[in-house]
């Protein structure tokens, strides 16, 4: 049996933390009339949650386009909800955008009500994290705090520490994805995830080792404790991600 969140995450009619993992589809088209496409077809796989990567559209600094977008993601989406994020360059974001710039967006798209969650790193300082914290709780919008490494895994202790530290810093949903080069940085990723989830983290965690070498925690992730996996619909967020009919098959010979 799956080990599940003490603190239960509900988006919608979907439940992070339960029963069984999640699976998110990432959406990251360059183009507007792209965007959509990806939305459409993404919603016809039937994922639990949607993602828009708004760091790779190409005009991811007009926040006023930005916003238009979401709305007809909103009415594309039906009641699947929606990630909205924008990530840092230096964890991954496709573009490198100015954080003031990024901050300005982010608390745009939380004060529409138009995302479901949003996501932003912890490496944006306590300053950052706060005012949109203080933001999503008025508009009800659902909080990750994430910390992506993709150079290396670092030790068990560290990650354990950085899923905590999301918890502390007032996420409802703490996050972390790391570079393995063999099995055994896979087992530590694992093995940090078993322990925070027993010893620390009462909120969802998602957890994952990216490339071909942690493919398997995203597909067996969510039996020590990780509640969202991502996986391919029409395009890939993140090294290792799963076509989602493999990923879905995968987990229903263990979930």
């Amino acid at each position: 049996m799956r080990q599940q969140s003490k603190i239960k995450v509900k988006v919608r009619e979907a439940v992070i933390g339960g029963v069984v993992p999640l699976i998110c589809l990432p959406i990251l088209a360059e183009k507007e009339e792209d965007l959509f496409g990806q939305a459409r077809k993404s919603i016809e796989m039937h994922p639990d949650l949607l993602e828009w990567r708004i760091d790779g559209y190409e005009n991811v600094e007009n926040i006023e386009l930005c916003l238009v977008i979401l709305k007809k993601m909103r009415t594309i989406s039906g009641n699947i909800p929606i990630l909205a994020t924008c990530r840092a360059h230096e964890e991954g974001g496709f573009r490198a955008i100015l954080k003031e710039r990024r901050l300005n967006l982010i608390t745009s798209v939380v004060e529409s009500g138009l995302a479901d969650i949003v996501d932003i790193e912890i490496c944006n300082g306590i300053g950052f994290v706060d005012r949109v914290k203080k933001i999503a709780s008025k508009n009800h919008t659902k909080l990750i705090l994430s910390y992506h490494n993709f150079s290396e895994t670092p030790s068990e202790e560290f990650l354990v520490d950085k899923l905590v530290e999301g918890q502390e810093m007032g996420a409802d949903i703490t996050k972390l994805a790391v570079m393995p080069k063999d099995a055994s940085d896979v087992l530590t990723l694992l093995g940090a995830t078993n322990r925070a989830r027993n010893e620390n983290v009462q909120i969802p965690m998602v957890t994952v080792a990216m490339g071909a070498e942690g493919k398997i925690s995203r597909v067996a992730g969510g039996l020590f404790g990780s509640d969202i996996t991502f996986a391919v619909g029409t395009d890939s967020s993140a090294p290792g991600q799963l076509p989602i009919a493999e990923l879905r098959q995968a987990m229903e010979v263990i979930y």
